[in-house]
Parts: C-alpha cells; structure tokens; sequence
C-alpha cells in the first residue's frame, strides 16, 4: 500500500490545506497501514511550480507534483480508489526529500 496513489476525498478543509477529491500517495509505511485506520498522505496537484518539498510526476499523462508540505493523516475511509503507483525513481525522491523536511 506504500508508494500507492489512490483517489482520496480530503473534503471538508480548513484555509490553505488542499481540497476536493485527489490522488493522494500513500506515504505511510505497511506496518502502519495494517495495523491502523489510518494513512499519511501526501496530495499531487497539478501546480507545477518547482518547490523544494514538491516532487515533480507524470501521473495518467499530466504533469504535476507530489505536495509534501502537506502531508496529513485520513481515515481509510476517505480513500475512493486505488488508481497507480508511484516509479522506483520517484519514490526516492519522495524519500529525499522527507528526509530533508523532516530529518535533518
């Protein structure tokens, strides 16, 4: 379930946090993922401007980004559908960067 990309309603919102009906990456490790009701996401959009805590994707033939500044917890039952998974290349940027965000 890791490094899946599923369609998530993040409805309802509050200020700038991302909104509406999306693919969102699952970003939470599987030993989480199984054990609770809840995923860490992070939204894409399709806002392309290059962010050094955005990762840039080809996601079903659009151009967008994977938004890790805004990475939130959801209950599985927002999640829609599974809709793709994310490339071995993108999946070590993603980790670069959370690294950098969040570790260092």
């Amino acid at each position: 379930m890791q490094y899946e990309i599923h369609i998530i309603n993040l409805d309802p919102t509050v200020g700038s946090e991302i909104r509406k009906t999306r693919p969102c990456l699952i970003i939470s490790p599987d030993d989480l993922n199984l054990h609770l009701r809840t995923v860490q996401v992070a939204p894409l959009t399709s806002n392309t401007k290059p962010l050094p805590w955005r990762v840039p994707l080809t996601f079903q033939g659009k151009k967008g980004m994977i938004a890790l500044d805004q990475i939130r917890t959801v209950d599985k039952q927002r999640l829609v559908r599974k809709s793709g998974h994310l490339k071995v290349a993108a999946i070590e940027q993603v980790r670069q960067v959370i690294r950098a965000m969040l570790v260092e």
